[in-house]
């Protein structure tokens, strides 16, 4: 049974958010609605999708609406994580007009952009289901905006791989080469690492994935290996070391990358390249 969805804390959901309606509501805020629209004018809008999907970002909308206007109600009729209908509501937000219209644009950006990198991940785990390969993110993602794109992988059914530099070791290629090979890399890594840590080795040939066991690491990343190669290569680890396939993965791959018999299949195009889910908001 899946666990349940994590959903990041709001303070760190804040700065994000915030920054975002600064950059969009500038030196002068929404001079348009401010010249258009009656200061005590309310109003009911709802944010629906056009296109089905799963959704993500109803926690930052939801957010970008209550720091422009904490009087504003907010209802969510939809969760994220939810499968959704060309035409569902996702949430309604009623209150002064002016201040739903300044986080409007806001709001969508994030539903938008969140909700299209949890479809593709869920395509991806729906792609893999019956076996036991499960789809892990990379550290591709948008500057600024990892926490809830890394969110969104988690809405789609997808797993978390490294949040950033500093919560896990994966000695990539360009490492290997600078310490002088694979074993001096994990040796160093071994002598000042903390016992918490788990330790991850790029490989690009099945010398270097049983050099690599030898040593004794936790997870082997198989780099570009063709299918025949990534089942040797489990056949090679015999549950030794957790399995991650990378590269070429698509939703037309996939299936068969799964079958070989990896752990885990990581993809930077979930969230660097998924197309954005068509949201609107209408009064």
């Amino acid at each position: 049974m899946p666990f349940p969805l994590r959903t990041p804390p709001f303070l760190l959901i804040e700065p994000i958010v915030r920054l975002a309606l600064e950059e969009d509501l500038g030196r002068a805020g929404d001079v348009t609605s401010d010249l258009v629209l009656p200061a005590g004018r309310h109003a009911t809008a709802l944010l629906a999708t056009r296109k089905p999907g799963t959704v993500a970002g109803l926690v930052a909308a939801e957010a970008a609406f209550h720091l422009i206007d904490g009087s504003l109600k907010v209802r969510l009729e939809l969760r994220d994580g939810s499968q959704a209908n060309a035409g569902d509501t996702l949430l309604a937000v009623q209150g002064s007009a002016r201040s739903i219209l300044a986080a409007e644009r806001v709001a969508l950006n994030f539903v938008g952009l969140l909700s299209g990198i949890a479809t593709a991940t869920r395509a991806l785990v729906d792609a893999v289901k019956g076996t036991k390969a499960r789809i892990v993110d990379t550290r591709k993602t948008t500057p600024g905006l990892r926490l809830l794109e890394k969110y969104a992988v988690r809405c789609g059914g997808g797993v978390n791989h490294r949040f950033g530099l500093d919560d896990g070791v994966l000695i990539k290629d360009n490492h290997i080469v600078a310490a002088g090979g694979i074993a001096k890399a994990v040796e160093r890594v071994f002598a000042g690492l903390g016992h918490m840590v788990k330790v991850e080795v790029e490989v690009n040939t099945l010398e270097e994935l049983e050099e690599a066991l030898r040593l004794g690491v936790d997870t082997v990343l198989l780099d570009n290996m063709s299918l025949d190669q990534l089942k040797r290569a489990v056949e090679i680890s015999a549950g030794r070391a957790a399995l991650e396939a990378s590269g070429n993965v698509t939703l037309a791959t996939v299936r068969a990358i799964a079958e070989t018999g990896v752990d885990y299949i990581s993809s930077g195009a979930i969230t660097h390249s998924s197309q954005s889910l068509d949201v609107g908001l209408d009064f």
